[in-house]
């Protein structure tokens, strides 16, 4: 059976954000590192399996073959969001909100905590927000004190910056 080619989608050819933490990078690293350590074994079962002939209907072959495909994928994936990332200053402390800033802000009567990082890292459960969200592209070079408003379809919601960290 031969693998049917499909053309890159939609999202295929969208570009990954470049804006990472060094923690994300760490993370990226070590996953770099296992993906590496399991490919030899993979091309190993792929020349094994393929040794037994007649890949057309040899399905173990061709599962071991889709499983590399997916290791060197994913590699060639990491190494490119590695080759391009772009560290984000955690620092915090200063003047304005900037990406890898930590802010409390006063939302209906109630504080909640951000931290705007690139789009790969975000969560917006943990208070992880992507620097293109609406919420942090009104936050963004906004200081201590300063109000914005988030226009929503039903309603209007105002963010007042309380704290940068």
């Amino acid at each position: 059976m031969q693998t049917p080619y499909r053309k890159a989608g939609k999202y295929g050819l969208q570009q990954q954000d470049p804006y990472l933490s060094q923690n994300k990078i760490l993370e990226l690293e070590q996953e770099l590192v296992k993906l590496k350590k399991k490919r030899p074994f993979a091309a190993s079962e792929v020349s094994r399996l393929a040794e037994l002939g007649d890949f057309s209907e040899n399905v173990e072959y061709q599962q071991a073959k889709s499983k590399l495909r997916g290791i060197n994928g994913a590699i060639t994936r990491i190494q490119a969001q590695l080759n391009s990332a772009i560290v984000i200053n955690q620092k915090g402390g200063g003047a304005f909100v900037s990406l890898g800033s930590k802010i409390i802000v006063k939302v209906d009567g109630k504080e909640k905590h951000y931290e705007i990082l690139g789009s790969s890292e975000s969560n917006p459960e943990t208070g992880i927000i992507s620097h293109s969200s609406p919420i942090a592209q009104l936050l963004l070079d906004k200081e201590v004190g300063d109000k914005v408003i988030l226009k929503l379809k039903d309603r209007e919601v105002e963010y007042e910056i309380l704290e940068i960290k």
